[in-house]
């Protein structure tokens, strides 16, 4: 029995078409949800022109049905709140299972009129966000889904399915969800947010959570060489099109061979780039010092110092209990590593003073730059040297992040 022509659609029974079909559509909902939605409407990273912008409105609302107010919101929200009882997605609280797979249902709940009305400035009011995409929120879905099967038959369920369910999946479930419990950690931010890989391809960059939580206002999610952000090379590619001018991409600060005088361009510059600094930290003093005590370490010793870098050089509210215990063993018993944890410690705390008055903070930086040269450690000594070097460029504003 021959099956009716619209069994088959437009297109016809060719998987390999679906497929690419699929890829695309769903890869412009992702870029209008990286670029439109994240780093323009709730961060305003960069610049959009308005045709550009309402492009990417009337797509997203017609292959997602969100509303740019409330997606803007309940993530500005998340970024004042992250990893607390008023975050709207942590899994920190929730956990990981119901932030993957219900996480749609978190972003519903944390649409409150108080979230809107606190978050959500700025953000469209026009005639046709009023009288359209907000009010008529699935019409769009349903003019998908009708196309769809027009297209393909009925491979287009298939592919709608697909559609429908990629951004609530992959960004509202692996990005809330897995980018703050698995990944590697390029800063200690204040939170728990992950790297899932390093190349930000199949989400459009936001699996970089990590970099982002650490610079949410940068319009470029990379900072590492080997790092790659797809939102960034459309970002770039409407640049030259004159359609988009990136406002923040991280701080800026220089290096000038020969400074080592310490003044206050010196600690608005570290100030300003201070999680790279601690990064370096990591890296220069805590990293090489644990492997040192390691090698002349005997077994047992040599069990209490596996991964002691990540553990003496972790944000400290993520520590957990029994790695506090693990840190008190390990500066109980090796005098070296207790002084750098200790000033790992202390120089984050200079970092509280950014509020305060500026000959405050630099007379905190200046003591503590001392304390780490009176230390005799040499890799103190040398870190020390090199943030001396730090400035401010000169048509750079001295603000601090």
């Amino acid at each position: 029995m021959s099956l009716p022509d619209w069994w088959y659609g437009i297109v016809g029974l060719n998987p390999w078409v679906a497929i690419l079909y699929t890829l695309v559509v769903t890869h412009v909902t992702i870029v209008s949800v990286t670029v439109y939605l994240h780093r323009f409407s709730a961060h305003r990273a960069l610049e959009l022109h308005p045709g550009l912008q309402h492009f990417f409105r009337f797509w997203l609302w017609l292959t997602t049905g969100m509303v740019t107010v409330e997606w803007t919101a309940i993530h500005r929200k998340h970024h004042v709140t992250t990893e607390t009882e008023e975050d709207p997605h942590s899994p920190q609280i929730h956990g990981l299972r119901a932030i993957l797979f219900r996480g749609t249902e978190f972003y519903r709940a944390g649409a409150t009129a108080d979230t809107i009305d606190r978050y959500g400035k700025g953000t469209p009011e026009d005639w046709i966000e009023r009288n359209v995409y907000s009010r008529f929120l699935f019409t769009g879905i349903v003019i998908v889904a009708v196309a769809d099967i027009v297209l393909f038959g009925s491979i287009g369920i298939v592919v709608f399915g697909v559609q429908m369910l990629w951004i609530p999946f992959f960004a509202a479930g692996v990005i809330n969800g897995v980018g703050h419990v698995w990944g590697y950690r390029n800063f200690e931010c204040p939170d728990a947010a992950t790297n899932i890989v390093p190349w930000g391809i199949l989400i459009g960059g936001e699996e970089l959570h990590n970099n982002h939580h650490t610079y949410p206002n940068s319009a470029k999610l990379s900072v590492r060489p080997w790092e790659f952000d797809l939102g960034w090379f459309w970002i770039r590619c409407f640049q030259l099109l004159g359609l988009a001018k990136p406002l923040y991409t991280g701080p800026v600060v220089e290096r000038v061979d020969g400074k080592k005088q310490i003044d206050m361009d010196t600690t608005w510059a570290v100030l300003n780039d201070r999680f790279e600094v601690m990064a370096r930290y990591a890296e220069e003093v805590v990293g090489p010092l644990v492997e040192e005590e390691y090698r002349r370490a005997d077994k047992a010793t040599r069990q209490m110092l596996k991964r002691a870098k990540s553990i003496l050089c972790r944000e400290e509210t993520l520590i957990k209990e029994v790695e506090r215990q693990r840190i008190s063993r390990i500066v109980d018993n090796i005098p070296v590593l207790a002084t750098i944890y200790e000033m790992r410690v202390e120089l984050q705390a200079v970092w509280s003073k950014r509020g305060g008055n500026g000959e405050e903070l630099l007379i905190a930086f200046k003591e503590w730059c001392g304390t780490a040269e009176a230390t005799g450690i040499h890799a103190l000594r040398d870190f020390v040297v090199e943030l001396k070097s730090y400035s401010v460029p000169r048509l750079v504003s001295t603000t601090s992040s």
